[in-house]
């Protein structure tokens, strides 16, 4: 497979379609598939269990997070969005503070202060821009 797409890539260069800049690399990461299942989990919080990875320029956290479990106050200079698959989230964002369950997503801009807490067991993906590399003193 991954020499049917460098054969792809080659061919498109050779016909100037691609340009110069644009990476093999690049192009074979950004079609790279991941199971979260196989990822180790880490525990940046307790409560919080999460497998994560990176792409170019984003973080991807896949959390299981106990019911009561919570994150303090806090901001970083990252743009965050929650996306709650299962459960209930009480996700408080400078001074509004509401519930969100399955299907919601939540957007937390940079710098803003927030805090999290689960009124259930949840499921949740989290997505940062930029990438983070660690999450609660947790390295990533």
């Amino acid at each position: 497979m991954a020499v049917s797409i460098i054969r792809q890539v080659h061919g498109l260069r050779q016909a100037r379609s691609l340009p110069r800049r644009v990476s093999l690399v690049s192009l074979v990461i950004a079609m790279t598939f991941i199971d979260t299942n196989h990822l180790n989990v880490k525990e940046p919080r307790a409560g919080w269990k999460g497998r994560f990875f990176h792409s170019q320029n984003m973080t991807f956290a896949y959390y299981g997070v106990a019911a009561g479990a919570w994150i303090h106050e806090h901001s970083h200079p990252n743009d965050e969005v929650w996306n709650v698959i299962d459960g209930e989230l009480e996700i408080k964002i400078a001074a509004e503070t509401q519930v969100a369950g399955p299907g919601c997503a939540v957007v937390v801009p940079p710098d803003t202060a927030h805090s999290v807490k689960a009124l259930t067991d949840v499921r949740a993906i989290v997505v940062d821009y930029p990438r983070r590399y660690s999450i609660g003193g947790t390295e990533l």
